[in-house]
């Protein structure tokens, strides 16, 4: 096996995969059925960073044929399942409202099964992080993303209004942030990766910057007379 480079989702890390860390099988349905010949495959991935070592445990349905020779074509993937962690949510620090986390990891987790639940969700976690982090007064989301551009720098606030103005979830960003509206796969993960940036941004960077400042002040006064 050729090594490769892999994200680990446990530990974030881009990290590069050789052998003793990857492990794969196949299993094999020849038997006639209504749904065709049919191959499951299963792949174990351990991490190599020292500080996370954690294995990932991946399954993938194809079609398939074979021949008269017992020769054998893999066809599409049919589905996959991410078993082993159940979904690709990022880990994010304590300090984040715990509302917000949860609907953030549910988004995630259903965001295959249910893109229109995934993405319900997601308005909602977006709609908390705004009312939390800035403090606006609850409204519509669509007047709370309003509220918040003359604090947010012009790059962020295009980006969460050029989702505002995507296909369906535009449609919906001035209704109900809990009705569930149909978007598509695509639509739920940029929601998805729009509220992973934000928390980020936000929540991690003025974090980031209290410590900074309190390591800055706490030297300060170490160095008087």
């Amino acid at each position: 096996m050729q090594p490769f480079n892999w994200a680990c989702p446990h530990c974030e890390r881009d990290v590069t995969i050789a052998d003793g860390r990857f492990s794969s099988g196949q299993h094999r349905l020849r038997i006639k059925n209504n749904d065709g010949y049919r191959l499951l495959q299963t792949y174990f991935v351990v991490c190599p960073n020292p500080d996370c070592q954690r294995f990932t445990l991946t399954a993938i349905l194809h079609n398939g044929t074979h021949d008269n020779f017992g020769n054998e074509t893999l066809g599409d993937e049919l589905q996959r399942w991410n078993l082993i962690p159940e979904s690709r949510a990022k880990h994010f620090p304590a300090y984040v409202p715990q509302a917000i986390l949860a609907d953030y990891r549910e988004a995630c987790l259903i965001r295959d099964l249910s893109p229109k639940a995934s993405a319900t969700l997601s308005r909602r976690c977006l709609q908390g992080v705004i009312r939390d982090f800035w403090g606006v007064k609850p409204g519509r989301l669509v007047d709370e993303i309003d509220a918040i551009r003359p604090q947010v720098d012009p790059l962020t606030w295009d980006a969460i209004d050029a989702l505002r103005k995507l296909g369906n979830i535009g449609a919906h960003m001035e209704k109900d942030i809990s009705l569930i509206v149909d978007v598509d796969p695509d639509e739920a993960e940029l929601l998805i990766g729009l509220v992973e940036t934000l928390l980020r941004d936000w929540y991690i960077q003025r974090e980031e910057r209290k410590v900074r400042m309190g390591s800055l002040i706490a030297a300060a006064k170490g160095k008087k007379p």
